[in-house]
């Protein structure tokens, strides 16, 4: 049943109610202490991991009660030239830092990587504010690639028009491509989950298409992929050609300072936050829950369109092109980023960071150690496994709710 139809008095059915209750207590969240433990019991997890699929190993312990100094050895260096490696290719690495730019590159990859995360993260915990779950970012950051891209081969003009007519492109791209999401909510009562993911299907779809036709198809490639965006379009490197970090990272700041305003400091982010506690208590209040439900999925279609326009016009690859593997996941991992970071624009940044800096970190730990970059991806999933289920958390380190070490720090203030 759509707004206009439902009298003011009459409340959702009680299936959105305890959907909305889901999407609240995933914003909540648990504090920040368990949210460490989590990522430590992640990396732990995926230390044996390590230890366990790599044969030399697990043969030292087949005589482990004989010689346990030999597993135990074997153990230690297989994790801890791993993690080492993580660690180099994603923060500082002290053997290749001769040079600045050198000792800048691991930092710059990780920047690089979480650019297009921050944007993913803020747009899907701003629909988690407002009481939606934006499933559809991978359509949404598809849209805003096709249209960042076309205007970035198309228009001539001086980089000072070009390249912020692309990204307005591919924000507003985003943008109308979410709005749909929330108009249909708004106006029918369509489930957001399910017209999210039929629209990546369509979004990818169209993708395809478009990079095979005449109009997108770079006619020199034989492989499908678009023209390249003009030189004007593209996003300049801060700290030179050497290092893949852009000005993106810079527009993804701003974003992020425009969400924390928006949510925080604007009537429409209360009214947005309003909507998504309690959409009857709003709706009384004289708010209107369809107007908030379509603004907020307008302003988070924005925020992926603006992860397609990183990816063209930022590092996503050499050519700076539309192709079939533009999205590369990132709909998804925004998810998770909004999660971890518990929707809120501080939060989703060091989220960011962290995943930025275990992607960047994992091709160095997969060339140097050998490790598969699979395991970053593991490590991933559990960390959001654990933060998802706090009491399991509080159980392992034996954490009390009420009055234990969480509580009391918790009263002192130091909630995340």
């Amino acid at each position: 049943m759509s707004e206009q139809e439902r009298p003011s008095g009459q409340e959702e059915p009680p299936e959105a109610d305890r959907f909305r209750r889901l999407v609240a207590q995933t914003v909540a969240g648990p504090p920040w202490v368990v949210t460490v433990l989590a990522i430590l019991l992640a990396l732990l997890v995926g230390a044996l991991l390590m230890i366990v699929s790599d044969s030399e190993v697990t043969d030292t312990f087949a005589y482990f009660f004989s010689r346990p100094g030999d597993a135990l050895s074997a153990s230690w260096t297989e994790v801890s030239t791993a993690y080492g490696a993580l660690f180099k290719g994603a923060v500082f690495n002290p053997d290749s830092a001769a040079t600045a730019t050198a000792a800048l590159r691991p930092i710059s990859e990780t920047l690089t990587e979480a650019t297009p995360l921050i944007f993913g993260g803020l747009a899907v915990g701003l629909a988690f504010r407002a009481g939606l779950f934006n499933i559809g970012g991978q359509g949404q950051l598809i849209i805003g690639a096709i249209t960042t891209t076309w205007v970035g081969f198309t228009l001539d003009a001086p980089g000072f028009v070009a390249l912020p007519a692309a990204i307005l492109a591919g924000l507003l791209g985003g943008a109308l491509y979410g709005g749909i999401v929330g108009w249909l909510k708004a106006s029918t009562g369509a489930h957001e989950v399910i017209v999210t993911i039929m629209l990546n299907y369509v979004a990818f779809l169209l993708l395809g298409y478009l990079i095979a036709s005449d109009t997108f198809r770079d006619p020199e490639n034989p492989q499908p992929i678009s023209k390249s965006v003009a030189d004007a379009a593209r996003l300049p490197h801060l700290f030179g050609d050497t290092l893949r970090v852009n000005a993106g990272l810079l527009l993804a700041l701003a974003a992020v300072v425009f969400a924390w305003w928006l949510l925080n400091r604007s009537t429409l982010g209360f009214q947005l936050r309003a909507v998504g506690a309690n959409p009857n208590a709003a709706r009384t209040a004289g708010m209107s829950v369809g107007y908030g439900q379509i603004m907020a999925m307008l302003l988070s279609g924005g925020l992926m369109g603006l992860v397609g326009v990183s990816q063209v016009l930022g590092t996503a690859n050499a050519n700076n092109a539309l192709t079939q593997q533009i999205d590369a996941g990132l709909g998804f991992t925004a998810i998770t980023v909004a999660l971890l970071g518990r929707a809120s624009p501080v939060g989703t940044v060091f989220a960011a960071l962290l995943f930025g800096a275990l992607q960047a970190g994992g091709r160095e730990m997969q060339a140097a150690a050998g490790v598969s970059i699979e395991i970053v991806t593991v490590i991933q999933a559990l960390i959001v496994l654990f933060v998802a289920a706090p009491p399991l958390i509080r159980g392992i380190f034996r954490l009390r709710g009420e009055g234990g070490v969480e509580s009391g720090l918790l009263a002192k203030g130091w909630n995340g």
